[in-house]
């Protein structure tokens, strides 16, 4: 057990608890893109909201809840800490040298700070929709009406231009942590490598546009 314990605490083992967590992370966003997309079929919020019904009083659902914020913390947490040691363990000109090779890309350089972007936007997040709705269901037994709230909320142009924010933040993000996830793991084979890099565009491009093109739909009236 202590070698285990001692294990996790070493920089490989931060590294791997940073990527199983971005990796669980990755599989809420499937689940949360997908709900949401549920809006597309413009039926004035009725199949959205069957399928937001679900998920906010399935007894599964409502315990991962627990579970998510807890990966949520760790996530940050561990990121914080790789940040620090890395700053820590790096001179000044090695930073500056390492930092302009080519191979390096930028995005890759800029993960605290897309993290930190991603983290002031679930905190608008869940303040617009999440906490009232469960404050509400908590006190009442019932759940707001959220597509009438996304139809009023998205009708400010300011909080459009913050879910843009937010989700190209979470685009460039996916970019670099998913592929790394997988060379954290140990998963890193030439013959699997571009299977992985596809698929990391994939998630790049295809969560993050649509939960973007939400509030956008919104604010120019293709949903109602």
């Amino acid at each position: 057990m202590t070698t285990l314990k001692k294990a996790f605490k070493s920089s490989v083992g931060k590294k791997i608890k940073m990527a199983l967590t971005g990796l669980f992370l990755v599989s809420f966003l499937i689940v949360h893109a997908s709900v949401n997309a549920l809006v597309f079929y413009n039926d004035h919020g009725k199949t959205f909201t069957i399928g937001a019904h679900f998920m906010a009083t399935n007894p599964i659902i409502r315990t991962l809840e627990i579970v998510l914020i807890i990966g949520f913390i760790l996530h940050i947490v561990q990121g914080l800490r790789l940040w620090r040691e890395n700053r820590k363990a790096r001179s000044i000109a090695y930073v500056y040298k390492k930092n302009n090779t080519p191979d390096v890309k930028w995005y890759s350089k800029s993960m605290t700070l897309f993290g930190t972007l991603i983290l002031l936007f679930l905190v608008i997040h869940t303040q617009n929709f999440w906490i009232p709705n469960r404050i509400h269901q908590f006190q009442t037994g019932e759940e707001l009406d959220l597509y009438a709230m996304m139809l009023e909320k998205f009708q400010n142009p300011i909080e459009v231009v913050i879910y843009i924010l937010g989700c190209t933040s979470l685009s460039w993000h996916l970019l670099h942590g998913f592929k790394s996830a997988f060379q954290s793991l140990g998963l890193n084979h030439r013959k699997y490598n571009p299977l992985i890099l596809k698929t990391s565009y994939a998630f790049a491009i295809v969560l993050p546009l649509t939960l973007a093109m939400m509030p956008v739909s919104f604010y120019f009236g293709w949903l109602k």
